[in-house]
């Protein structure tokens, strides 16, 4: 999987003048927008954030159409939404960027744009949890939690305080790591921090980057992990975990050096084609959003003793424990649960990718059209908060 590299300051109307000519106000944009009618109802269960949001300057609204809340009809989140006005705040939030974007200022290098979305139950990023702003071939995509897609269908609404692009599903609150991992098939790594009571620390540790290897990885060196302590496993596991810094694939540059929970060094390299290596393990997808930071799958595990980092020429990771062998059973997955959601999966682009897609494309050349995908739940619409809500 490749990276393509942009600042969000280079964002040419994230912090630019928004049209003077401009004069609508909010409510009147949305109610002269009939396919809006199911937000502006959902935003008058919260005058507060109307509010807010009347006398905000330049910010961007992604609005879900009355058919992206259509996909809701008679689920446990739409009465949940329309039971808890903290839940609707917190969601509502996540819709609404930091900045007038246009869409002309979206390209087909990703960029991570903070939202409004500060509330402690539901994100522990400095700054307000982001989403993924990408041109796909002629369209632009915003990538929310579990890399669930939204496209735009009707572009650059302006009103006084900002632009409004109308959007084809709700996003998708980030998870916890926990929720996140087990939604993404990685039960080896949840496994793993379940065992070694690491789950608070993955979960609660605010703005962390953590390189997440495949079941597979841990299984093809499962004779090394037979044996191992609970510390030694520990150890291993924050080797993993880059605390204090979100680590967005826009940040992540060739040589960069990182240090991790455990103390020691990551090495980022980045070759010609644009393939992510950390250390010498390749980064299959990157970017999966979660509530403390992102997640990038790794095709390897990382070894704290051999820190070498990817040769010029490789091709994949290289695996860092080189006498181990592979085991029949996945370490660490007995009595997981199995997951109800999953991250979706879309081809070589902006970053989403499954892992066999991602682990077999070399292309650096656009990206192609993502997958559609439609409601995932309660527990994952809302994210890291929801899970006091599933009942409903």
């Amino acid at each position: 999987m490749q990276f393509k590299h942009l600042t969000l300051l280079a964002l040419a109307s994230y912090v630019a003048a928004q049209d003077n000519s401009t004069t609508q106000d909010l409510n009147a944009t949305l109610s002269s927008q009939s396919n809006l009618s199911n937000l502006t109802s959902f935003l008058s269960l919260s005058p507060g954030l109307i509010q807010a949001l009347s006398s905000a300057g330049n910010i961007t609204i992604l609005a879900p159409s009355n058919d992206a809340f259509a996909e809701l009809q008679g689920t446990p989140e739409l009465q949940a939404l329309s039971n808890d006005s903290s839940l609707l705040s917190a969601l509502l939030q996540y819709h609404v960027l930091n900045g007038t974007i246009r869409a002309a200022d979206i390209t087909n290098t990703s960029a991570f744009v903070p939202t409004l979305l500060t509330n402690g139950s539901y994100s522990n990023v400095t700054g307000g949890q982001v989403v993924e702003a990408v041109l796909i071939g002629n369209e632009t995509v915003f990538y929310s939690g579990l890399l669930q897609n939204a496209t735009v269908t009707q572009a650059d609404v302006n009103f006084t305080n900002g632009v409004i692009h109308v959007i084809d599903s709700v996003l998708t609150v980030p998870l916890s790591v926990l929720d996140t991992a087990n939604a993404a098939n990685l039960t080896a790594l949840r496994g793993a921090l379940n065992a070694t009571d690491s789950i608070g620390v993955a979960n609660d540790t605010p703005d962390v980057t953590i390189f997440a290897p495949t079941n597979e990885a841990f299984q093809s060196i499962g004779s090394a992990l037979a044996n191992l302590s609970t510390d030694d496993l520990a150890s291993i596991l924050a080797y993993h975990v880059v605390e204090g810094t979100v680590g967005y694939s826009s940040t992540l540059e060739n040589g960069t050096s990182l240090q991790t929970a455990g103390g020691g060094n990551l090495t980022i390299t980045i070759d010609a084609n644009g393939t992510v290596f950390v250390n010498a393990a390749e980064v299959i997808t990157p970017n999966v959003l979660v509530a403390n930071g992102v997640v990038h799958i790794i095709d390897n595990v990382l070894n704290p003793n051999a820190t070498e980092a990817a040769t010029p020429s490789a091709t994949e990771g290289a695996p860092a424990y080189t006498g181990a062998s592979s085991v029949t059973d996945v370490p660490f997955t007995s009595g997981q649960p199995t997951p109800t959601t999953s991250v979706n999966p879309t081809s070589e682009g902006a970053g989403p990718a499954s892992t066999e897609q991602a682990a077999g494309s070399s292309s650096s050349t656009g990206a192609a059209a993502p997958m559609k995908t439609g409601a995932v739940g309660a527990a994952a619409l809302f994210g890291a908060g929801a899970a006091m809500f599933v009942g409903y």
